[in-house]
């Protein structure tokens, strides 16, 4: 039944696949426990931004963070993970975001900020009319220096209704990034990559936050207050995982059994629509990876399959512009990574 819903939905294109990832998100799974809503009060704490930039609903499963010339606003879960899924329905700023970051992402950085691991969504604000662009990035054990940012556009406006983003990451050596029902990126460690992929308990943040040093066309457009405040929404967030203890770092029976439901989870394994898709989406709305970068990487890191169509059309466009950069947080308790690569977008 499920196949069958993907199958009618996505029977050709991209552009015809609709949003029925929540639906089978929450299908039984004989005999286990399922991904389900976690209310904020139950699974989440507010990091910074105070009680006027993040807002709760009512029912407490939707939250409206806010970015103003003050502040912005984030929250994380209460816990870390040992793997897990993590997702939610998100919808972006309208109008003109441009020098904005929206982020959605698992990290340890709190607690080990030297190794920390880190997977990521990152929405990068834009003048209006144009739109919206976002990257994924991993890093594991501190590998900040070896970044694995890769950059699309959206084939659909993220402002104008919600979707819903998911990051999944499984024990059996892979991360899975996901809109609506779509694959988009698929990494698969290999034992060359050694501790540069995550390996120990992350939790799952979410901020707005002014980035006019480098989020839109290299920092050439900031952020504009007088088109503030800025505001994201996100609803129907999912925590699904072993809670652990970073710490000790003991793997109970518990989440072995959670590892091993984790391996069998029906998005875990991606059905030939789905790698259609993903294959669709990466030739026509990924411009950037560091898989193609040859002046960055002259040897493609070992994780890398190099697909041919997408090396030529890479290669057509040129190689974007890098250039090294550290965040500064003035916010306590912020957790970003210590350095990013800068990429100047094309306008």
């Amino acid at each position: 039944m499920k196949e069958q819903v993907v199958n009618s939905l996505c029977r050709t294109t991209i552009f015809s696949c609709i949003s029925v990832f929540f639906f089978l998100l929450l299908q039984p799974i004989a005999g286990k426990s399922v991904p389900k809503i976690v209310s904020f009060e139950k699974g989440f704490t507010q990091l910074f931004g105070g009680d006027s930039n993040l807002l709760r609903s009512h029912d407490d499963n939707t939250v409206h963070l806010h970015l103003n010339q003050y502040t912005g606003a984030g929250f994380r879960s209460s816990d870390l993970y040992n793997h897990g899924l993590f997702s939610a329905r998100i919808k972006l700023p309208s109008e003109y975001t441009a020098g904005i970051v929206v982020a959605f992402y698992t990290s340890n950085g709190d607690v080990f900020e030297k190794t920390h691991d880190e997977l990521d969504f990152e929405f990068l604000g834009n003048i209006k009319g144009k739109p919206w662009r976002f990257q994924t990035n991993l890093y594991g054990n501190g590998s900040t220096s070896r970044g694995r940012e890769e950059r699309y556009t959206l084939w659909f406006d993220p402002s104008k209704a919600y979707h819903r983003y998911t990051i999944l990451w499984t024990s059996s050596k892979s991360c899975t990034f996901y809109i609506d029902e779509v694959p988009i990126r698929e990494i698969i460690k290999s034992d060359e990559m050694g501790s540069d992929f995550p390996s120990k308990p992350m939790a799952l943040y979410a901020t707005i936050w002014d980035a006019s040093n480098w989020a839109t066309n290299g920092g050439k457009y900031k952020v504009n207050y007088k088109y503030a405040p800025f505001v994201t929404e996100m609803t129907d967030l999912v925590l699904h995982g072993c809670v652990s203890d970073p710490i000790q770092q003991l793997v109970s029976e518990d989440c072995v059994q959670m590892d091993k439901q984790l391996e069998t989870i029906h998005y875990n394994n991606i059905t030939p629509k789905q790698r259609g898709a993903m294959k669709r989406f990466r030739e026509r709305y990924m411009y950037y990876s560091y898989c193609y970068d040859t002046l960055r990487y002259p040897v493609p890191p070992p994780e890398c399959v190099i697909d041919p169509l997408l090396r030529q059309r890479l290669k057509e466009t040129g190689r974007p512009k890098f250039d090294r950069r550290h965040r500064h947080s003035k916010k306590r308790n912020q957790v970003f990574s210590n350095t990013v690569y800068e990429i100047q977008d094309e306008d």
